[in-house]
Parts: C-alpha cells; sequence; structure tokens
C-alpha cells in the first residue's frame, strides 16, 4: 500500500498566476458592465433583482469603485 501525501496548496506563481488574476480582473469588470445594465433596463426595484439573480450577478457588484 502506498502512502498519498495531503493536497498542499502551493502558492500560483509565473505566467498561469497572472494569467488566472488577469481573468478574475476581466471578470470582475464584465459583471459590473453586465450588472448596470440590467440596472438600467428593469422596470423597478424587483425586476431587477430577479434579472440579476437570474444571471448570477449580485447588485453590489454594479456598484463604481473608487
Amino acid at each position: 500500500m502506498t502512502w498519498a501525501r495531503p493536497a498542499i496548496a502551493e502558492p500560483e506563481t509565473g505566467t498561469f498566476a497572472e494569467a488566472k488574476a488577469l481573468e478574475k480582473e476581466h471578470s470582475s469588470i464584465q459583471n459590473s458592465k453586465a450588472a448596470r445594465t440590467v440596472a438600467c433596463h428593469a422596470t423597478d426595484a424587483l425586476d431587477c433583482a430577479d434579472l440579476l439573480e437570474m444571471l448570477g450577478l449580485s447588485a453590489t457588484e454594479g456598484k463604481v469603485r473608487v
């Protein structure tokens, strides 16, 4: 019987980590724009909340970051 070491999460470094961070930032920007677009086209607050939920977005994603 062999002994399996438990998986230890090592910090990501290099090109993959950079690409992952860039994708996370891009995704955040896309979600923010999508949430704002939904808010602009919703008929009321309940409609907006329902549409955001359907898309898997939250209202806080549409807030402007300073």
